[in-house]
């Protein structure tokens, strides 16, 4: 099982561990709701370092890249970023990332906890002689996230840059005690979110900076827990759990965000491109507001009456709302926001509403 340099430290505050990944990845710090709520009302930190990470190089790297992925790259400058994915020929999604122009390289960061899966998927299209080379990060490179209201006050204090003008996705460079890092405007929690992606050599420097200046104004570590239930709160899919190869980017309202209609062809365009011209999205993402029912597991089927029209993907119990909520893909017609429907679980049908996304707006 692979681990974070910063395992002693999660140890030291009261972490318990899960398995994500083929890592150990904290999963809560004793209370996962208290955790989210601090995050909600103040400022938090999480180790994010088990992520996907990937740095292309190389005078092909661009051409190479954006021959392949569904989102158009040419126009980043350095300093931006752009999400993307990379789709089956059928249009399904293999994975879903971020790319950030560094000017010398390209780096992608998975959005989700699916391992090397991105690596894997994208080192078969790396033919011979093409003059680009894809380097595994994951763990030579940390990640740490920090969120919450409070974040650009923490963000400037320990690091001395402000934060509160980058745009999402954008990013500037940073010293962290010679370690040559990023603070990237992250989209995580619904809330400000700031990622700081370093060597992994610099994580520990990072991290301590952080509660160094961040005590003070009432620090908090979260987990997977929180996190997750910030995530799900705050309408954002992620690859693994909701966006995979039974999805198609339209049907996960991913239109001008992940995939491109105009920079001509890629893997899946066509597909896509078709359900564009002729408006034949079968299903949609949405929210799902599930009163007097516990957590419905992945894959819980979705109802209306007798007739099944979807599934469930993420879902968790709310410390914000104070229900269970969840992410589900109906067919269109039952997409509308106060639709009702029912989900199966443990073999009993559970009134479930159709909810608009985000669940909650960051303060």
């Amino acid at each position: 099982m692979k681990r974070s340099r910063l395992y002693d430290d999660h140890t030291k505050r009261g972490a318990s561990f899960i398995e994500q990944g083929g890592w150990d990845v904290p999963a809560h710090y004793g209370d996962a709701a208290s955790e989210h709520l601090a995050v909600r009302r103040g400022v938090g930190v999480a180790d994010l370092s088990h992520r996907g990470k990937l740095r292309v190089t190389g005078e092909d790297r661009v051409k190479w890249l954006q021959s392949v992925i569904s989102n158009d790259i040419l126009p980043l400058a350095t300093g931006q970023g752009i999400y993307s994915s990379l789709l089956t020929h059928k249009g399904k999604m293999v994975t879903y990332f971020r790319v950030y122009q560094l000017g010398e390289a390209l780096m992608l960061e998975d959005v989700g906890e699916i391992g090397d899966a991105t690596f894997s998927a994208l080192r078969k299209f790396l033919l011979f002689g093409t003059k680009a080379k894809m380097e595994n990060c994951a763990e030579t490179w940390g990640l740490l996230l920090v969120s919450g209201p409070k974040a650009p006050e923490l963000i400037r204090t320990a690091f001395g840059t402000d934060s509160s003008s980058l745009k999402p996705l954008s990013f500037v460079s940073v010293d962290i005690d010679g370690h040559a890092g990023m603070l990237i405007r992250a989209e995580e929690t619904g809330e400000t979110d700031v990622e700081i992606l370093l060597p992994a050599d610099g994580l520990k420097a990072a991290w301590d900076r952080c509660w160094s200046h961040g005590e003070p104004l009432g620090l908090r570590p979260f987990g997977t827990h929180a996190l997750e239930s910030l995530r799900v709160e705050a309408g954002l899919p992620k690859a693994g759990a909701d966006l995979n190869e039974n999805i198609v980017p339209p049907e996960a309202n991913l239109e001008g965000k992940a995939f491109s209609l105009t920079k001509g062809c890629y893997p899946g365009q066509e597909v896509v491109a078709r359900m564009d011209t002729y408006g034949s999205v079968r299903r949609r993402l949405v929210g799902l507001v599930l009163e007097d029912a516990q957590v419905p597991p992945a894959g819980s089927k979705l109802f209306s009456g007798d007739r099944e029209v979807g599934w469930i993907t993420s879902a968790v119990r709310s410390p914000s709302l104070g229900k269970v909520i969840a992410f589900g893909f109906p067919l269109r017609d039952f997409t509308p926001p106060g639709t009702a429907l029912t989900v199966e679980i443990n073999g009993e049908r559970k009134p479930a509403t159709v909810h608009a996304l985000p669940f909650v707006k960051g303060s």
